[in-house]
């Protein structure tokens, strides 16, 4: 038997004993190492050869990866490890550190319990870092630390003991400030790293060797022992002694819990369902035998198998040939195999139990955040999945050949699901589709990745999506139904700024707002008693309220008129944008007493216009995406790199000097961005490090707002001007 036959055979088996599962992430800031780490560990469970680990990239198995040397999709693999005189399983998600392909973190998170959390011993803890530790901490994921690179404080920087001490303690201390702050409320102590028990591994990923505080108890060595091999040149010698893979897993197994221990946790957070329903127990206890339980987490398609669904079962398991219930799609369809990842390849079992990541083929027309239950035994789903970024970034596409046309929009709905932090706008008329991601790579990636469907395609320049919103108050202003008969009174004001933050992080949910129990959210956000009582809707962070009393026929008219406000809030007056971040107050209506004269062709147009005229009565304003710009760069060049960002209406937040290095802290609008990548390398001779991370959108600069309203009204086909609020309410 091969040793390959024998690590599927143990896999198989370890399957169904949860304790001895672990399921982590590997996630980092990008280019701090974790595609490189990955590849060691893997080579350490024999997977790959041990010269190849690091420059074989074993896991960035799509082309554009290898070619751009940066990770995009999240990858999977699983592994067994011998720890003490037990095996476990491990199944390990590769994750990208790029800010444009955060959505990837995001999804492996709901399926890992556990979290590597890479940081560069150059660099520390950088923004990417603690957004995927705000990723991690957010869905109750355990992390630990490595710090990576080390080899280069050494050789490079000449540190000596003492100094790599410190620079190690700021790192740690800088992370569990983090852990400290986001973790939740009973872990915070519990899951801080800790030199001493080993929950903080140093080493260097590229020369194969790792090191914490039992495995020095253990060998013997020091950290002098490690600047004398390193400065002699003899990592090899280093990676014999204490191998990165041993060293590393031995950490995810003592340090990360089983999926038996943490779904304890993890479930009563990610699923609302009854914790004491047969489907509760079964997810709590991590059991094979109860009803089934599936998240999706991803969705790729594959030209032999078809569309093919990641996911972590929870409870139960899920069998090849049997048919399973979508319940957010509320559809069945039949599953044709099941099985874990092995890298590239697929492994097929015939059932894959409670506790572990699944491939799925044959789940048709499952989306990443779809609940997977059997027909019979139909589960609440799973709490949706909120991405932190959002895409602000939108190209054109058409195809070049025309008879490619109904090939493209399929090609560009398979896209969609296998990346749902794109948005896709397919325009059936024009011929025109929108695609909008995180940024000028993104979009890069998904272009490629539609030419590579067989579909060629141009795309025009890229495009930045804007907001409206109001800066004053205004009403109540009367929207009239066009016979006339029906009548809604809006008033329109900002939300607390309280509240619109809670709405941005995901505190408070969007959607339609379902009896009282919501009210106290709204008050602890700064809502008055009131109104936080008749919130009815909540979408595009923005709220609609209803302070009438006694109104007959509201109730009958209530779908129709959240329908109207919903629609209105799409495509806002000024320039056909989202309007975003108000509060909507619907303080009196007057309804006709016929069913038939009050339907949808009445009421929709009467509360748009409502909704529209009180917009433009209430200082109506464009917002612009912001990024958050990163730079690491030597003393020398730091004038002409600040100089870079405030030549793009960009501001200096902040500057922090360590030895000859500068890190540069701006915002700048993502509208300035494009070309930024070839400036800055220009700029400071190809010496400096740059990362950009989402920061929200502000307010355009009002000479700028007429110019820019123009420009976006004549590229949709709009009159030049928007309407004034007479259109509306006339």
């Amino acid at each position: 038997m091969s040793r390959r036959s024998k690590m599927i055979e143990k896999i198989k088996e370890l399957m169904y004993q949860p304790d001895s599962i672990r399921n982590i992430g590997i996630c980092a800031h990008i280019d701090h190492g974790k595609t490189t780490l990955s590849d060691n560990l893997l080579a350490g469970a024999g997977m790959i050869s041990e010269e190849l680990a690091g420059d074989q990239r074993f896991l960035d198995f799509d082309e554009q990866e290898q070619a751009r040397g940066i990770t995009i999709d999240a990858a999977n693999v699983s592994m067994v490890h011998k720890f003490k005189d037990d095996e476990f399983l491990i199944n390990l998600i590769d994750t990208p550190g790029h800010v444009d392909f955060g959505g990837d973190v995001t999804r492996a998170m709901r399926a890992v319990d556990g979290a590597v959390v890479v940081v560069c011993a150059v660099e520390g803890i950088m923004p990417q870092t603690e957004t995927v530790l705000r990723q991690a901490l957010k869905e109750n994921v355990k992390p630990v630390l490595f710090i990576n690179k080390v080899d280069r404080l050494i050789n490079e920087l000449k540190l000596e003991p003492e100094e790599l001490q410190n620079r190690f303690l700021k790192i740690i201390a800088e992370a569990n400030k983090l852990i400290k702050n986001m973790a939740p409320e009973d872990k915070k102590d519990e899951w801080k790293a800790d030199v001493a028990d080993g929950s903080v591994a140093f080493g260097s990923a590229y020369h194969n060797w790792a090191i914490n505080v039992p495995i020095m108890q253990e060998t013997g060595i020091n950290f002098k022992d490690i600047i004398d091999l390193c400065n002699a040149e003899k990592q090899k010698e280093l990676a014999q002694k204490v191998p990165l893979s041993d060293v590393l897993l031995s950490m995810v197994v003592e340090h990360l819990p089983s999926p038996k221990v943490s779904q304890e946790y993890r479930v009563p957070n990610i699923w609302d369902g009854d914790i004491n329903s047969p489907a509760g127990e079964t997810m709590i206890n991590t059991s094979p035998d109860g009803p089934l339980a599936v998240m999706v987490t991803n969705v790729s398609v594959d030209k032999h198998a078809g569309e093919i669904a990641t996911g972590r079962v929870y409870g139960g398991q899920i069998e090849k040939g049997t048919e399973v219930y979508l319940v957010g799609s509320h559809s069945k369809s039949r599953v044709q195999q099941v099985g874990v990842y092995f890298g590239p390849e697929r492994v097929n079992t015939d059932s894959v139990p409670a506790g572990n990541i699944v491939y799925v083929a044959g789940a048709k027309g499952a989306i990443a955040g779809e609940t997977i239950s059997s027909p019979e035994d139909k589960i609440k789903e799973f709490e949706g999945l909120e991405h932190i970024s959002e895409p602000v970034v939108t190209v054109a596409v058409e195809a070049k050949n025309t008879k490619d046309l109904p090939k493209l929009i399929e090609v560009l709905r398979q896209v969609a699901k296998e990346d749902p932090t794109i948005k896709i706008d397919i325009n059936e008329e024009t011929g025109e589709h929108l695609v909008s991601g995180m940024g000028e790579l993104h979009l890069e990636v998904i272009s490629y990745r539609i030419n590579d469907k067989g579909v060629e395609i141009q795309t025009s320049e890229p495009i930045v999506v804007y907001r409206e919103t109001v800066a004053g108050k205004a009403g109540p202003v009367e929207g009239k139904s066009p016979n006339k008969h029906n009548r809604f009174y809006i008033e329109v004001e900002p939300i607390e700024p309280e509240l619109f933050e809670a709405l941005q992080n995901g505190e408070i949910k969007e959607g339609r707002v379902k009896g009282k129990e919501s009210a106290q959210k709204f008050m602890d956000k700064g809502m008055n008693k009131e109104e936080a009582r008749r919130v009815w809707d909540v979408y595009n962070r923005s709220v609609f309220l209803n302070m009438t009393r006694g109104i007959q026929y509201l109730d009958e008219v209530k779908e129709l008129l959240l329908e109207g406000f919903e629609s209105a809030l799409d495509e806002g007056p000024l320039a056909n944008e989202i309007v975003f971040g108000l509060k909507f107050k619907l303080v009196d209506a007057k309804l006709h007493e016929d069913a038939i004269h009050r339907g949808p062709a009445q009421v929709l147009p009467s509360i748009r216009k409502a909704i529209f005229g009180s917009i433009m009565m209430a200082q109506p304003t464009l917002l612009e995406p912001i990024q958050k710009v990163f730079i690491n760069v030597p003393q020398d060049y730091m004038g002409s790199s600040t100089r870079e960002v405030q030549n793009r209406r960009g501001q200096i937040v902040n500057m922090e000097q360590d030895n000859d290095m500068v890190t540069i802290e701006s915002k700048v609008p993502v509208a300035e961005m494009f070309g930024f990548a070839g400036d800055i390398r220009s700029a400071a001779e190809g010496r400096c490090l740059w990362s950009t991370e989402m920061a929200g959108f502000e307010r355009l600069p009002n000479e700028l707002q007429k110019q820019i309203i123009r420009e976006i009204r004549q590229r949709k086909g709009l009159s030049d001007e928007p309407y004034g609020p007479d259109h509306y309410l006339g």
